[in-house]
Formats: C-alpha cells, sequence, structure tokens
C-alpha cells in the first residue's frame, strides 16, 4: 500500500516540485480536446494514458535530474460525481477511473524515485462546482459527505496523501479535510485567490486557514494556486501563526 502516507517527506524541509498546471498544458499547448477539463477521461484509452504518462515522466526526469522530491498530483481533479456524471461516467466506473489515476502515479514512482529524489502521490480533488466562482455553496457536512466516497477510494490504493485544489469557499474545505481525517489520509487544501488576495468567496487567506484549523487542526499544510505572486505578496508579509502553516 502506501508508502509514504505515515511520514511525508515534504514536511521535512527538502525541496519538491510538482508538475505546472495538467489540463491548462494539455488543452493550451497539446492542442487536446478536453470535456469540462477532465483529464482522467484520458484514462479509458491507452492513447490517452500514453499522454498522461509522457506529462508526468518529464517532471519526474526533471526531479530525478536535480536531487529534487516530487508531488505526483493524480489527473484527478474532475473525478468527482458532478463533473463524471456529464461525461457518461457511473459510480462503479468513477471509482476506477480514481484507482487507475494512482495506478499510473505508482507506475512514474517505480522507474523513476531515487533515494535523493523522493516521489509522493497524491489524489486531487477538485471543488463540486466551479472552482473560480463560490457558486452552488455546501455546508460543511455536505461537502464532508459529497467528497468522502473519492477519499475513501484512494484510501485503498498506493496514495499517499490528498490534495484539494482550486477550493474558493471555507466550507468546501473544512468539508474536505473532515472526510480525509474520517479516514486518516493526509491532506492539504489549496485555495484559488483573486488578484486582490481573497478567496473569491470574499474571505481572507487567514480567515480560511484560521477557520479550517480551528475546525479541524488537521491539514498537513496549505497552499495557493491559481494567482500571481504579485496578488498575494501583501498577503504573507510578516509573521503570524496561520503564515507558517
Amino acid at each position: 500500500m502506501s508508502k509514504y502516507r505515515d511520514r511525508l517527506p515534504q514536511l521535512n524541509g527538502r525541496l519538491f516540485v510538482t508538475d505546472s498546471g495538467l489540463e491548462t498544458q494539455l488543452i493550451f499547448h497539446d492542442g487536446l480536446e478536453l470535456p469540462y477539463f477532465a483529464a482522467f477521461d484520458l484514462l479509458k484509452n491507452d492513447e490517452g494514458t500514453d499522454r498522461l504518462r509522457r506529462y508526468y515522466a518529464r517532471y519526474a526526469e526533471i526531479a530525478r535530474t536535480h536531487d529534487l522530491g516530487l508531488v505526483l498530483e493524480a489527473p484527478t481533479w474532475r473525478a468527482n460525481p458532478d463533473w463524471a456524471e456529464k461525461l457518461g461516467y457511473d459510480a462503479p466506473a468513477l471509482t476506477q477511473a480514481n484507482r487507475k489515476a494512482i495506478d499510473l502515479m505508482l507506475e512514474i514512482r517505480r522507474r523513476y524515485e531515487t533515494a535523493n529524489s523522493p516521489m509522493v502521490i497524491s489524489g486531487n480533488l477538485g471543488p463540486r462546482g466551479d472552482g473560480y466562482a463560490p457558486d452552488n455553496r455546501m455546508s460543511v457536512e455536505q461537502a464532508c459527505d459529497y467528497h468522502a466516497p473519492q477519499i475513501e477510494t484512494f484510501t485503498q490504493t498506493d496514495a499517499d496523501m490528498v490534495a484539494a485544489f482550486t477550493i474558493n469557499y471555507v466550507e468546501e474545505g473544512v468539508g474536505i479535510v473532515r472526510a480525509a481525517k474520517a479516514h486518516g489520509m493526509p491532506v492539504t487544501i489549496s485555495f484559488t485567490l483573486e488578484t486582490d488576495g481573497r478567496l473569491p468567496s470574499g474571505d481572507s487567506l487567514a480567515q480560511a486557514i484560521e477557520r479550517t484549523e480551528a475546525e479541524t487542526a488537521y491539514p498537513a499544510y496549505y497552499m495557493i494556486n491559481c494567482a500571481h505572486p504579485s496578488h498575494f505578496e501583501h498577503v504573507l508579509r510578516g509573521p503570524s501563526a496561520w503564515r507558517e502553516r
């Protein structure tokens, strides 16, 4: 089963890298059609799987060459029920897609990992709705129930952790963390920030992290996504407990 679930190496102070935006790369640079930005749909055939394999192999090679750690984010950002239904997936097919995604990450790790380049497998989670607009908001309890099946699937694989990207309101983030905690899975939350350094919901990054900490005290760490450094540089200045997370 998992190699690093009980000891995430990126928490030990060494430098880790990750990929640079799977869906954007596939659509805008490689010219692939990717309905709903659902990269996991490529796993349905050998051609698509090989395209994903080549994408991840580039980053694994970079990490290995430079003795850096690598977080392998599985192509499962859209692999949750609402988005999968739009693509014709039922529950068993969706579970299989999530498992196959982790199997691919495991294949990459076995091929490229070295003692100086540890590679962590992360089951990637995305929002139920739009990652950049807080529409159709759920309560914490609803978010926990919604994301729990995908997290449970990851716990049954070689995934070392889960990571939720483009989370734009606090309740969904807290719900995801609760579900991960219930399944004993390390988790990180990556909040979407606007040009003013706030979440699309209007919450500050401090408010988002502090509330998540107060209600769960569980994430391994927090991240920021889809924002230029100039948008949040001012937010990260100065000492405070939440910034250390």
